[in-house]
């Protein structure tokens, strides 16, 4: 998941540096630069709960269950922005098929739902702390 998130990023972000509207480029719009660097910061936290689950994983914890539900649950989000993002910034272009955003667009929705999604993920975390 992370890949496609981070892929449909880079892409939008790519985009943001070629593209110009009006003769200036859209990259230059601090709205727009505000919203790739909120996508950004996710992604790394995302990055960070997948690192420390696998951490957990091999070592055998105890938490690793906890962490991987963290981690899945996170990941989903970031993915889930990242397509959004990624669309809304390319415009009406974005939801054609001349650019691939609306690819990872779709395979974001099939990897958010595989495993449980997020709200399946945040469920069994809060049944796990007694909720």
């Amino acid at each position: 998941m992370l890949g496609v998130a981070g892929g449909a990023m880079d892409m939008t972000v790519g985009y943001l540096k070629e593209r110009k509207q009006f003769g200036t480029l859209i990259g230059s719009f601090q709205a727009l630069q505000h919203r790739a660097a909120h996508l950004y910061s996710e992604l790394e936290v995302a990055r960070a709960a997948v690192l420390k689950a696998q951490q957990l994983l091999d070592a055998g914890s105890d938490e690793a269950d906890e962490a991987v539900s963290v981690a899945k649950a996170m990941t989903g989000m970031a993915t889930t922005l990242s397509v959004q993002e990624g669309v809304q910034m390319h415009g009406g272009i974005g939801m054609t098929d001349e650019y691939d955003i609306g690819f990872f667009m779709k395979r974001a929705r099939v990897l958010t739902e595989m495993f449980g999604d997020t709200g399946f993920h945040a469920d069994r975390l809060a049944r796990a702390a007694g909720y």
